[in-house]
């Protein structure tokens, strides 16, 4: 490894590391507008200059590899004077927007400015003036303010691999735009926003509400897919402004979604915010709690244990449906369920149902194989990280699905099922490709997980496992990625039908017939007429589809107004933090059930959410491990069966409107219709 010498500081750095990094290392600051970490180098802000021994001018230290014996200074006269002249270019056409722009506050050049740049302007002409581009209803820009630092082309064309930014125009006369002025086509685009080190690319839905400082910072969780991406709520009063992203190299690094970012308009529309029950007439009127308690406890009372049924949904958090499964088990009902959605796996093999190799472990992966997902739109985060794996060793990567556009080249196998028994048969061009790999890499979707040959499905996927050694000492790369934030803590706890216990697919098809009651925990992705002729309990926190066809309403928190256990479909154990408080009588989920619980005379043994996390943790021990990850032994999963000939889709075919937060949100409306209509949308201000 190459040493150098930084301002009398020796410093031993890895092999391809630029002279930059080898500053930082050494613990001298140096400031930069173009370089990026995670973007490939363009070198074209000079604000890195640093002197180099025996050049004749300073160095672009983001664009020079360091070698050994080099013997670098930041801190000359010569140094200072370069940064000064840069930083006095950069600023001869930059407006002096600083009292109205949103990025005052937390601006790079703000900072840069005070800290290498002059006291006064020998500028005196007129500086120039740019035209606002149309970048869909998310990104607001004012383009007068670019420096050109060109991270954003770059992270569209890199990372988000949607190359639908670049520049047009020389020299002056440069400018960064959309081609044809369209949406940005990517559901990573905004995190354009965060790389933008001055004004010109700002959040459109944020425009002029709030500045930094008046904020309270909140580290949480992000549950709009079942990833977990570290987010940081920022909040105003019990107002969510803001969702900003979070550093974590082992699950997002630093990207969110789009929807992650934008959804959370959605929290101030259809609220619940009071109980509701179902008059004579039909229609919900607001009532009391001990009002509601009493509906839904006479109605317990007529119905038998046989006939109650809980179906939780895709949003919530491990105490909640812990709590209720608890007052299950004193009722003496088998019937619950965590998968709404039917889908069919095996929860008695825990590595049969997370995502193995880990996310970070797609660095390592050879090749890869996926089966009845679109990750794009499911994990769009994650799909970035396979694309970066595609670009830096070009893995070959197979697709078993409906065709689609995945931002990195994929060889389209077809649809049928029958390709997975030619693939475990060595009957496919394929096979040789995973039998070469050292670190084979499969993921499994719920567009295989929902059929009614699942189980016969994952068997042919077990053989494939087994055959290709897709598993081995060191590896796991068998993977499930799940939509749903809450499935794979709910699959931890158990949260599934007992012996004579009914699925959630039974349960929503018997609903007429047999259940006489049936208590939607926050699941609303549902067919609401096979409920019509069943009592109905809806707890949730938006008016959203379960709770159209509710006989009680039990308002609830969303993510952002509880603490809360989620795991990601690694089977990291992740945590909410309340930033707000839920509005009205809204009450924490697993609050509701306790209080529940005590109504009907089954009090369950905690009165805090600290004492039912403590009781989780106890049963479930894996639980109190934040932030980490428990690896599973694996077992064979599957069962012999017939293969049905029906194609394998991805289950999830939306993006922006998934769930009840973005389906309230005008955003994610105002975006989805942008894309796809791909003309100027209505802006989301």
């Amino acid at each position: 490894m190459p040493k150098l010498t930084v301002n009398s500081v020796e410093v031993e750095v890895e092999e391809g590391a630029s002279v930059l990094q080898a500053c930082e290392e050494a613990g001298f600051e140096i400031p930069r507008f173009c370089y990026h970490e995670r973007l490939s180098i363009a070198g074209n802000c000079r604000m890195c200059l640093v002197d180099m021994e025996r050049a004749p001018k300073p160095i672009a230290s983001c664009a020079m590899p360091a070698s050994d014996g080099m013997v670098i200074d930041t801190q000359s006269d010569r140094v200072k004077k370069a940064r000064e002249g840069v930083m006095e270019f950069l600023l001869l056409n930059h407006p002096l927007d600083c009292p109205i722009c949103d990025q005052g506050g937390e601006c790079d050049l703000q900072d840069q400015a005070m800290g290498y740049g002059q006291d006064g302007s020998r500028y005196k002409e007129t500086k120039r003036a740019v035209e606002e581009k149309q970048m869909g209803p998310l990104i607001k820009t004012i383009m007068t303010r670019c420096i050109h630092c060109t991270r954003c082309v770059r992270f569209a064309t890199e990372v988000a691999g949607v190359p639908d930014l670049g520049a047009i125009g020389r020299g002056e006369q440069v400018e960064i735009t959309t081609y044809l002025e369209k949406t940005i086509a990517s559901e990573l685009s905004a995190n354009v926003i965060d790389l933008c080190p001055v004004g010109a690319l700002t959040s459109k839905p944020y425009a002029f509400i709030s500045r930094p400082w008046e904020l309270s910072k909140t580290e949480s969780v992000d549950v709009m897919d079942a990833q977990g991406s570290n987010i940081r709520i920022d909040s105003r009063g019990n107002q969510v402004l803001r969702i900003m992203p979070r550093l974590n190299e082992e699950v997002n690094e630093e990207w969110i979604s789009d929807k992650a970012r934008f959804a959370i308009d959605g929290l101030r529309n259809q609220r619940l915010d009071r109980p509701y029950i179902k008059s004579t007439n039909g229609k919900l009127e607001p009532c009391s709690w001990d009002t509601a308690f009493k509906v839904i406890a006479k109605q317990l009372k007529k119905v038998k244990p046989d006939n109650f049924g809980v179906i939780a949904g895709d949003q919530i958090d491990a105490e909640t449906m812990f709590a209720m499964k608890l007052l299950m088990e004193k009722i003496g009902s088998p019937h619950m369920d965590c998968r709404q959605d039917g889908v069919n796996i095996d929860s008695t093999s825990r590595a049969g149902y997370i995502f193995n190799s880990t996310i970070a472990g797609i660095d390592d992966a050879e090749a890869l194989l996926i089966i009845g997902t679109n990750p794009r739109i499911e994990a769009p985060v994650m799909n970035a990280r396979i694309r970066k794996r595609y670009l830096s060793a070009g893995i070959p990567i197979g697709y078993i699905g409906e065709p689609v556009d995945l931002t990195y080249p994929a060889d389209f196998l077809g649809n049928d099922p029958l390709l997975l028994d030619e693939i475990n048969k060595k009957k496919h061009p394929f096979s040789q490709i995973l039998k070469s790999a050292k670190k084979p890499l499969i993921i499994v979707g719920n567009g295989v997980l929902v059929r009614d040959d699942a189980k016969a499905l994952l068997h042919i996927i077990s053989e494939i496992v087994k055959n290709f050694e897709v598993i081995h000492k060191g590896w796991n790369g068998f993977n499930v990625l799940h939509n749903a934030a809450s499935r794979v803590a709910g699959l931890d706890i158990g949260f599934l039908p007992g012996k004579t216990g009914k699925s959630a697919k039974k349960m929503l098809n018997d609903a007429s017939a047999k259940m006489g009651m049936i208590w939607l925990l926050g699941a609303d992705e549902i067919e609401p007429t096979k409920l019509k002729d069943t009592f109905v309990v809806y707890q949730g926190h938006h008016g959203d589809v379960g709770a159209h066809c509710a006989d009680v309403i039990l308002p609830g928190a969303a993510y952002t107004e509880k603490n809360g256990i989620y795991l990601n479909f690694e089977g990291r154990v992740q945590e909410v933090k309340r930033a707000t408080f839920p509005p009205g009588e809204a009450k924490d989920d697993w609050s509701i059930i306790r209080a529940f619980s005590g109504f009907i005379g089954h009090p369950l043994s905690f009165d805090s959410h600290d004492a039912c996390r403590q009781m989780l943790v106890t049963s479930y021990p894996h639980f109190a491990d934040i932030g980490q990850l428990q690896k599973s032994r694996w077992k064979k999963i599957g069962k012999s069966g017939k293969v049905f000939h029906n194609p394998i889709l991805p289950a999830l075919k939306e993006f922006y409107m998934t769930c009840p937060i973005s389906r309230a949100s005008q955003t994610m409306a105002n975006s989805r219709t942008s894309r796809e209509n791909n003309t100027k949308p209505v802006a989301a201000e």
